[in-house]
């Protein structure tokens, strides 16, 4: 995902490495078990590991995201979820924005989200949309989710404006 280490303040955010997959695993279940995020199986995240970074302090990891190809110009932020003590500390801001960079340099010019936290993802220039407009997402994933059809998450899309560098 992403070619070196980006550093912030007293952390790093990095690609993520198989050492990584049990403290992904239980940061996720944390936040599945509130019902705030679907819960991913270890096996799923070791067959995504490359799709996500993860934001460190000393050793430990305090936050994680994903991004996921899903068509020619189509990406998915997911899985965003950051320890709850150092949230609103701007960990999250900083793994969507190295999520949409990683799209950037892919030249994906659609990015979306299914989130329960849709003002956050607005203020990355998310905007609103049907989830019938993301069907490449419903029938891959979608229709595997104990919530489907009746999914109760907002969903958003970001489409790039900015032409893509040669």
């Amino acid at each position: 995902m992403l070619e070196a280490t980006v550093q912030k303040n007293n952390g790093r955010i990095r690609p993520a490495r198989m050492g990584d997959v049990r403290a992904i695993h239980s940061l996720l279940s944390s936040f599945a078990a509130k019902g705030v995020m679907l819960p991913r199986s270890i096996s799923s995240l070791y067959d995504h590991l490359r799709d996500f970074v993860v934001y460190e302090e000393a050793g430990t990891i305090l936050g994680i995201c994903a991004l996921q190809l899903c068509w020619d110009d189509l990406a998915e932020i997911r899985s965003l979820a950051v320890v709850e003590e150092r949230q609103k500390c701007g960990i999250g801001a900083l793994l969507v924005e190295s999520c949409l960079d990683e799209a950037h340099s892919l030249e994906i010019s659609k990015v979306f989200v299914l989130t329960y936290q849709a003002p956050f993802f607005r203020k990355f220039g998310f905007i609103d949309c049907d989830k019938s407009d993301l069907p490449h997402k419903i029938w891959s994933d979608c229709i595997h989710c104990s919530k489907f059809p009746d999914c109760d998450e907002d969903a958003l899309i970001r489409t790039s404006s900015d032409p893509v560098e040669s």
